[in-house]
């Protein structure tokens, strides 16, 4: 059976970088609901992946590079980054970011699934 309901206690929080905790949460076939959290000065370094990832910013202050733009996004604030682009975000202040990958990532699929 489908999992169509995913409590927040079979979404642990995995700090995958200093400072940059991810819970990996809804996901079906085609996209993936993660949440992270940001402390201040926290860095995700430059990289790229073939997923599309499209989030917005629940609270705090994130500088993010996509491509060779650089912005500051604030709580309301969305962003779009096709598969391929090259990014990254560095926290202002402690933040929580929502993104949805497609196709997912399997390198955030998480045990509990």
């Amino acid at each position: 059976m489908a999992d169509f309901y995913i409590p927040s206690t079979d979404s642990a929080q995995v700090e995958m970088l200093p400072g940059v905790y991810r819970r990996t949460m809804g996901t079906t076939d085609e996209a993936m609901l993660c949440e992270f959290f940001l402390k201040r000065e926290a860095v995700v370094p430059p990289h790229s992946h073939l997923n599309d990832q499209v989030g917005y910013v629940v609270f705090g202050r994130v500088e993010f590079r996509i491509g060779e733009e650089t912005r500051i996004c604030l709580p309301g604030d969305s962003y779009a980054i096709p598969g391929g682009i090259t990014h990254s975000a560095r926290a202002l202040v402690d933040s929580l970011l929502i993104d949805v990958f497609s196709p997912p990532r399997d390198d955030y699929r998480t045990e509990a699934r």
